[in-house]
């Protein structure tokens, strides 16, 4: 008799506190971050993983958002995707949607816009070497940020 007690007694407390942890986990989410902290960008060349934390914080590089990002605002929330104006067309396409928001359409005649790619490259490669970070030899610079 006492079991039958102790296994109604096991499954109150098991649904009192399944009840307590879902309502705490609705109450209290997970904060979400202003930024990615980390990106994964999928290439021909393998995969690179981009860490915002470490060039953004004063620990790492302590880069501001305004120092890889185009801002014409000036501003941090401001911030654009590459994606959105740099594309992977070799042809001369007209300018993105989000550029004429601040450009004229006639700023982009017979201007190609730089590829994403080229893009990534030159910022990274730049920045790097300014900043005497990674190693120098072409071949595994490529390695330190695209894993084969």
């Amino acid at each position: 008799m006492s079991s039958n007690k102790e296994l109604r007694l096991a499954l109150y407390m098991a649904a009192v506190l399944f009840v307590v942890g879902t309502v705490c986990y609705a109450a209290f989410p997970a904060k979400k971050h202003e930024q990615p902290v980390r990106i994964m960008f999928k290439t021909l060349a393998g995969k690179v993983l981009f860490d915002h934390k470490a060039h953004t914080s004063e620990k790492g590089y302590a880069l501001s958002c305004q120092d890889c990002h185009h801002h014409p605002e000036g501003d941090d929330a401001s911030a654009s995707a590459c994606g959105e104006c740099h594309i992977n067309s070799e042809d001369k396409a007209p300018a993105p949607e989000k550029c004429l928001e601040c450009h004229d359409s006639g700023d982009f005649e017979g201007v190609a816009l730089t590829k994403k790619t080229d893009a990534f490259h030159q910022q990274c490669d730049n920045c790097h070497e300014k900043a005497d970070a990674g190693p120098r030899e072409k071949e595994k610079r490529c390695n330190w940020c695209h894993n084969m």
